[in-house]
């Protein structure tokens, strides 16, 4: 998706360097346009790059469990600062201890996410997913 811009990162207090290395690299090769915020990313960080860029995703993956904290109110902070269109995703281990990932996803959805997804995912699903959604964001079918 030439042209098409996300911006990418670890949020918060992480710093798990080798996934966010290989959603960088994954995301390139499936065409998007990648900003890559490395890790230990703050929400205005992340907003401030979707703004600059004129991103149509932010990806923030998160692995030390903190997920739930980090993101409290990024969604509507998305929106007060102009992004009410932009496509959040969420994804990794984003809460502290065994949780049914039905549980995570409702509580991320709740929240303003629009997918929320597992460490185990398939990037290759989660690309799908991400082309429709942008998609349906522009009016148009993917």
């Amino acid at each position: 998706m030439s042209g098409c811009t996300i911006v990418l990162g670890v949020i918060g207090a992480d710093c798990h360097a080798v996934g966010n290395a290989i959603l960088d690299h994954f995301f390139r090769s499936q065409g998007f346009d990648v900003v890559n915020l490395g890790v230990m990313v703050s929400q205005d960080e992340f907003i401030g790059a979707a703004i600059e860029t004129g991103a149509v995703a932010i990806l923030v993956s998160s692995l030390y469990g903190h997920g739930q904290i980090d993101c409290a109110g990024f969604p509507g902070r998305c929106i007060e600062r102009g992004l009410e269109d932009v496509v959040l995703y969420v994804g990794g281990n984003l809460v502290i201890g065994k949780t049914d990932f039905s549980a995570t996803e409702t509580l991320f959805r709740e929240m303003g996410f629009h997918r929320v997804f597992p460490p185990d995912v398939d990037l290759n699903k989660v690309a799908d997913f991400l082309r429709q959604d942008i998609a349906t964001k522009e009016g148009r079918t993917a």
